[in-house]
């Protein structure tokens, strides 16, 4: 029997507040332990929970860019669990009526088109953090963390494979950091993501029973883990055994899923309305003037560079990764009307330095303005594409401008015609031989007579240039 494989989605995003969910708690990362905390959070005897209003923005912005509809009327709920980075004994969320519902995201994935839909998005508030030492067999709590606000996204099981789900992932995340609502940092526990996988017969309507995955923290563990997940349920099914309705661990050191514990139905968490919370009323005024807000989205965006600045659609995928990277791009494009050009020297180039460096592009030492006034010296002959990139890092990393480090490195291209056709002249009384290939039609040979030629130069002649003038001379 073959199988189809069938995967839902479960995202938390942790929202750009500076304060959390239902206190004033800073929710700054990296801070001393348990040094963010107050009776609210910490779910002290008498303590009352106030509902942040920028989160509730942030939440209607996301449901507005992921195409859901808002709910005027939403509540928050009490979701039981006993765990000890759980304070109150229970986590704040939304069950039934939640803030944004069915909506959808496209995708692009290997060529093709895919519609995730969004089954709901609500808001809710994070649990602490439990560090288990290596050593000394001890467990501490660390509740910083907890009040923080987050948003989960939840899909409709429309996905089929691990690309599907990184696609999808990577949407996801590149459209919460155009809308500046989450920091997309899965490392740090910004963006957390929890598939739910099964796999039923081919042709079959019926879903099987689904695994949740969780302690995801990259692409590539996304990736590895659902196609792990995929060949052992295919595994056991194919056996004759059963697949039991669990939640696993993705152990990445063994590169393998490891069983957590059985997985909860909703009425295992005793769901009921918060009693210190009223419902939350959201009006069509507040919600036009939050889609008001809304910029260009990262797809938009995309298929704008295609269309409008002539782009390979990986190019326009890359450039538009970030709001950040697509400002930079298109403050160059207005100084300099070169597209391509611009794109692969900040694909290569810029993008290398900023990499190595863990520089965001909105901090790079090399302005827009420094980087066309390099592209331009290539445009026009001045130095050559190889030259460029020779002075780029000392471009990023100093202060000088191209042109000072151009004179400096004394880099100009010899673009004269007297000079070169001199040098031509010499390197074809040198190379007789490949000088008759060439005029008895084998016209490959011409790389090598122009290797020759920029040899001579030491590398300083104009190869446009110089081939120009080596056709005009050997087809004389």
């Amino acid at each position: 029997m073959t199988f189809e494989t069938v995967i839902g989605l479960e995202v938390h995003a942790q929202l750009r507040t500076q304060s959390k969910m239902f206190c004033g708690c800073a929710t700054e990362f990296g801070r001393a332990p348990n040094s963010q905390t107050c009776p609210v959070c910490l779910g002290l005897p008498g303590s009352l929970p106030v509902i942040n209003k920028r989160a509730v923005e942030m939440a209607i912005r996301t449901g507005l860019a992921l195409n859901c509809s808002i709910r005027s009327t939403n509540i928050f709920a009490r979701k039981h669990y006993f765990y000890p980075d759980l304070p109150k004994g229970y986590q704040i969320s939304q069950y039934e009526e939640p803030i944004c519902e069915e909506g959808w995201i496209d995708l692009n994935v290997n060529g093709s088109s895919k519609r995730v839909r969004i089954c709901r998005a609500h808001l809710e508030e994070d649990a602490g953090k439990n560090i288990h030492a290596n050593e000394g067999g001890h467990s501490y709590v660390d509740l910083n963390r907890t009040g923080t606000p987050l948003l989960e996204i939840v899909t409709e099981p429309d996905m089929r494979s691990a690309d599907e789900v990184v696609a999808y992932l990577k949407s996801l995340r590149d459209l919460l950091v155009y809308l500046d609502v989450c920091d997309g940092n899965m490392e740090e526990g910004n963006l957390r993501c929890e598939p739910n996988i099964s796999l039923r017969p081919v042709g079959s309507e019926t879903l099987g029973t689904k695994v949740e995955l969780k302690n995801i923290n990259s692409f590539k563990n996304v990736k590895d883990s659902v196609e792990y997940e995929v060949k052992r349920q295919t595994k056991v099914l194919t056996e004759g055994g059963t697949i039991h309705q669990e939640t696993r661990l993705w152990n990445i050191e063994l590169g393998q899923t490891a069983v957590m514990r059985s997985k909860e139905a909703a009425h295992d968490y005793r769901y009921f309305p918060d009693p210190d919370l009223l419902p939350l009323s959201i009006n069509d005024e507040w919600i036009d003037e939050l889609r008001g807000t809304l910029q260009e989205l990262p797809q938009a965006r995309q298929q704008r560079f295609i269309t409008e600045h002539g782009l390979p659609e990986y190019d326009a995928g890359v450039l538009t990764s970030s709001r950040e990277l697509a400002d930079y791009f298109e403050a160059c494009v207005k100084q300099f009307a070169e597209p391509k050009t611009v794109s692969n020297f900040m694909m290569g180039e810029l993008l290398r330095e900023l990499n190595q460096a863990g520089t965001p592009v909105e901090s790079s030492p090399v302005s827009s303005e420094r980087l066309v006034e390099l592209l331009k010296l290539v445009h026009n002959g001045t130095i050559s594409l190889k030259a460029a990139k020779e002075i780029f890092p000392e471009m990023y990393t100093g202060e000088k401008s191209a042109a000072q480090l151009v004179d400096e490195k004394g880099l100009q291209q010899v673009s004269d015609e007297g000079a070169l056709e001199h040098m031509i002249q010499e390197v074809l009384k040198n190379n007789a031989a490949q000088v008759d290939q060439y005029r008895g039609g084998k016209e490959t040979v011409l790389g090598f007579i122009v290797g020759q030629v920029m040899k001579a130069s030491k590398g300083k002649a104009n190869p446009q240039k110089v081939s120009e003038l080596l056709k005009r001379a050997l087809s004389s």
